[in-house]
């Protein structure tokens, strides 16, 4: 992996923070040896820069490829897009064939706006819902991108975002006149919702929200949000950019059968091609008119291709039940050797997208060690797994036999005085923090 580790060097020198995405940051994984950059990708697997060759049972594109890397299917629809031209003068007739295949997904919606990533696309939703009901406060609960309006809750308080994201994100760059305007509420919590909406009653634009995530709904929590949103001429948007897709065909939201007025698609729809849409009610979504909402790079072609490959054959192959099936062996197996081998381990996810967590103070050093050993192995694992239509019984299968002998030498590791000794380089880092 040297030459991977020479490049990060390299890339830290000129480029603020390492990488364009937090989450791709090598010491979020493995100190000074994750492989930290690929040369190839198809299927799970994936080739680092030396040639080396693992089987990637962790993130899988943060989520973004959830039929697999390189699925030929997708790149051939985008192939041929290229040779017919990803731009133009004129508008391409995909965004609008794309456009009515995501409403009759969602029969509740009748209109949709497209951008390309997960974070602008929730930043537009709140913009239209803000239009729409002239009101600027903005009630979140979970993790909604980088942008101005979601980061100024930590402009009140410092920890405003801890439980949503990550710990230790300062607002720096973000107005102090926005503080107040974004209010975090917490996943399954009703009285904590209804405690800030009798406060803001008259100011509350809108309320978003991840309908599913680690947890699943539970007391009616779904039905109470949208019965009082409504009620009070809020916007109620689904946060579906990591959810859709994974659970049925569409937003994680038809599952539940409660509607919102907007919902945010991403990264699940188009599997790697930068791509995302804003569905949503026509009385809202016609706001969008009113408000400045453009961007050259919104019509290109490519996007709306792969997204329409992507979402059809998603639907042809039941893919969210081939997730939720890969996804429930590997936390069975989890929880199967962690019992064998006396480890106290959490677990939590939805199927598609589990986690676990080790117990006691020492759990970064044991998950730290976990990816140590199952990189040895030939593995790229953490201490989640997001399920892709690319990984088969057999990979499951080799994954689970490598973690049955990786969680007997953290226990080992436990055991001693010094757990810290059993790693090669650092520590991983958790939460956000600066490379100096």
């Amino acid at each position: 992996m040297e030459k991977g580790q020479q490049l990060y060097k390299k890339a830290r020198n000129i480029i603020p923070g390492g990488t364009q995405l937090l989450s791709k940051r090598p010491e979020l994984h493995l100190p000074e040896l994750w492989p930290a950059y690929y040369d190839k990708a198809r299927g799970c697997r994936v080739w680092d820069l030396e040639g080396n060759i693992y089987t990637d049972m962790s993130y899988m594109g943060i989520g973004s490829c959830i039929l697999g890397y390189s699925d030929r299917d997708v790149d051939n629809a985008v192939k041929m897009a290229v040779d017919k031209g990803t731009m133009s003068t004129l508008n391409c007739p995909e965004e609008v064939e794309l456009a009515g295949i995501l409403c009759d997904i969602h029969g509740w919606a009748d209109m949709v706006r497209f951008s390309r990533t997960g974070g602008e696309a929730a930043a537009m939703a709140v913009r239209i819902a803000r239009a729409s009901t002239g009101r600027d406060i903005v009630l979140f609960c979970g993790y909604h991108g980088w942008h101005d309006w979601y980061l100024s809750a930590n402009l009140a308080d410092d920890s405003g975002l801890d439980g949503h994201l990550l710990p230790g994100l300062e607002p720096r760059g973000v107005p102090r006149e926005l503080k107040g305007t974004s209010i975090p509420f917490q996943y399954n919590d009703s009285d904590g919702f209804l405690a800030l909406l009798e406060k803001y009653r008259s100011r509350i634009a809108a309320v978003i929200m991840e309908p599913v995530r680690n947890l699943y709904p539970t007391g009616g929590f779904l039905e109470t949000i949208r019965d009082r949103t409504q009620r009070e001429g809020i916007i109620l948007i689904f946060d579906e950019i990591t959810s859709g897709w994974r659970l049925n065909h569409g937003g994680a939201h038809l599952g539940f059968g409660v509607d919102p007025d907007m919902a945010v698609f991403a990264k699940g729809i188009s599997n790697g091609y930068p791509m995302a849409a804003v569905i949503g009610r026509e009385n809202v979504m016609t706001v969008a008119q009113d408000t400045f909402i453009s961007s050259t790079y919104w019509t290109e072609r490519i996007g709306p291709v792969a997204a329409i490959s992507t979402i059809g054959k998603m639907s042809k192959n039941n893919v969210p039940g081939h997730l939720k099936h890969t996804g429930s062996r590997i936390k069975a197996g989890w929880r199967k050797y962690a019992d064998e081998h006396g480890l106290e381990i959490e677990i939590s996810g939805i199927d598609p997208l589990g986690h676990f967590t080790f117990s006691g103070e020492k759990h970064l050093v044991l998950k730290t060690l976990f990816t140590q050993y199952m990189l040895e192995r030939g593995f790229l694992a953490t201490n989640a797994f997001y399920a892709s239509y690319a990984h088969k019984d057999e990979h499951v299968d080799k994954y689970l036999d490598a973690v049955s002998e990786v969680f007997g030498l953290v226990r080992k590791a436990a055991d001693s005085t010094s757990p810290e000794d059993f790693l090669k380089k650092k520590v991983c880092h958790s939460g956000f923090r600066r490379l100096t």
